[in-house]
């Protein structure tokens, strides 16, 4: 359950991109007495298992850990999980208009308090968004405080934002006067990147601040308890 900022109105189209590589170096024997030199060429077999290297150097699922810890005594962890073909077992949405939802690739944010997963409740891809590929920029600019009870009003809840490119890290205050510091996180091979930072019961927010690398701040936003 979530009290978002920025829920996002709709799902973006998909083009999947590809991650990581491999590069291949041919070796060249030396030419014998007025003879050139030719490439050795690879036995087929060689051939055949740099192909399946590469392949497996294209993982399917990335899952990348945001932030993790303890709060109220309680582990909490956050995780950004890029699946780069839609699961087996997931169903796009509908849209209002009777269509379903254009995409082909699936970010998720699994977040945890205690051991449970915040909105478990939906099923397995409730916290899941359709996204372009490996770099869609609708995926950025949401900022949303979770928790297991009352829509994240109380008990021990989460801050996650998923924040532009420039942001570096956030700060979360306090009504007590302390603050939370997180740092931003990507997601390996993508543009996916988010920050977590977690909110004890019983303390409300005065305020999250999000800076960029040079330490100057993007954005001030009042609006959370």
């Amino acid at each position: 359950m979530a009290l978002s900022f920025a829920r996002k109105a709709a799902m973006a189209a998909v083009a999947v991109a590809a991650l990581g590589g491999v590069s291949f170096g041919a070796s060249v024997s030396e030419a014998a007495s007025g003879q050139a030199a030719h490439p050795a060429s690879a036995p087929a077999s060689v051939v055949a298992k740099r192909s399946a290297s590469a392949h497996r150097q294209v993982p399917q699922v990335v899952t990348q850990v945001i932030g993790r810890g303890r709060v109220d005594g309680h582990r909490w962890s956050v995780a950004l999980e890029f699946h780069r073909t839609l699961p087996k077992g997931y169903t796009r949405p509908t849209l209002p208009d009777g269509s379903t939802a254009p995409g082909t690739s699936l970010l998720c944010q699994r977040m945890y308090i205690g051991g449970v997963r915040i909105d478990h409740q939906g099923g397995p891809w409730a916290d899941c968004q359709l996204v372009t590929g490996t770099q869609d920029p609708h995926a950025a600019g949401e900022l949303g405080l979770w928790g297991l009870h009352d829509k994240g009003l109380s008990g021990s809840r989460l801050m996650v934002s998923n924040p532009e490119a420039e942001v570096a890290y956030g700060v979360v205050s306090l009504s007590d006067g302390t603050q939370v510091k997180a740092t931003t996180v990507t997601v390996p091979g993508t543009t996916y990147r988010a920050w977590a930072a977690p909110i004890p019961d019983g303390r409300t927010i005065t305020a999250v601040d999000q800076y960029d690398t040079h330490h100057n701040r993007l954005t001030h936003d009042t609006n959370w308890r």
